[in-house]
């Protein structure tokens, strides 16, 4: 099954303490939200993702903020089970075309949007979502590139969620709110699992 199938979103978190990691996932997991994007933005975040991958293993843990192939073999070698990229070069596609595991690569135009699927890349990443154009922009696209998928993210709320996942060409979306900084910070795991339960009914 695609990726991009799995769940209507897919929660895109920071992890600053590694021992949340666990803890985290399960609570996504619980809410019905099983692929997670951990972003390299974070000293910690490859341990992170291993963790998961150790612990966790009905979730399917993924890197995010992937920008170069050194972050591609870093992230598989942690665990990481899929890709994703803010933006696409053409050493990263190679690098993720090498990988071995599933990859959403970043676009914001329809040239990019082409130019991977010249390559058979036809499940992209749409970033920054609310500023490139939003679910106006993904419509207009779905005419001419009507063999594209995307998974929107950057600005996506819970309220512009189900806008973006009415669209024929979205499968789903990458959320920021499922993990909110407030309640990483007091480990309210209960409060991140209603939260993904939820975004888990937002395909309705």
């Amino acid at each position: 099954m695609s990726l991009l199938d799995l769940a209507p979103v897919i929660p895109v978190v920071v992890i600053e303490r590694v021992d949340d990691a666990v803890p985290l996932a399960r609570a996504l997991v619980a809410g019905g939200l099983p692929v997670i994007e951990v972003t390299l933005r974070t000293a910690g975040a490859l341990e992170a993702i291993g963790r998961i991958a150790a612990e966790v293993p009905d979730a399917v843990v993924g890197a995010g903020t992937v920008r170069t192939a050194q972050d591609v073999a870093a992230s598989v070698e942690a665990g990481a089970r899929f890709l994703v990229s803010p933006g696409t070069t053409p050493a990263l596609v190679e690098a993720m075309l090498a990988a071995g595991v599933p990859f959403l690569p970043g676009t914001a135009t329809a040239s990019e949007a082409m130019a991977l699927a010249e390559r058979g890349i036809r499940e992209l990443k749409f970033f920054p979502a609310e500023a490139a154009g939003g679910v106006p922009y993904l419509k207009a696209l779905a005419g001419p590139l009507p063999e594209v998928r995307f998974c929107p993210t950057g600005g996506v709320r819970p309220e512009t969620a189900p806008a973006y996942l009415a669209l024929n060409n979205v499968g789903c979306v990458g959320g920021t709110w499922l993990t909110p900084a407030d309640a990483l910070a007091a480990g309210d795991w209960g409060r991140v699992e209603k939260l993904a339960a939820e975004a888990a009914r937002l395909r309705g």
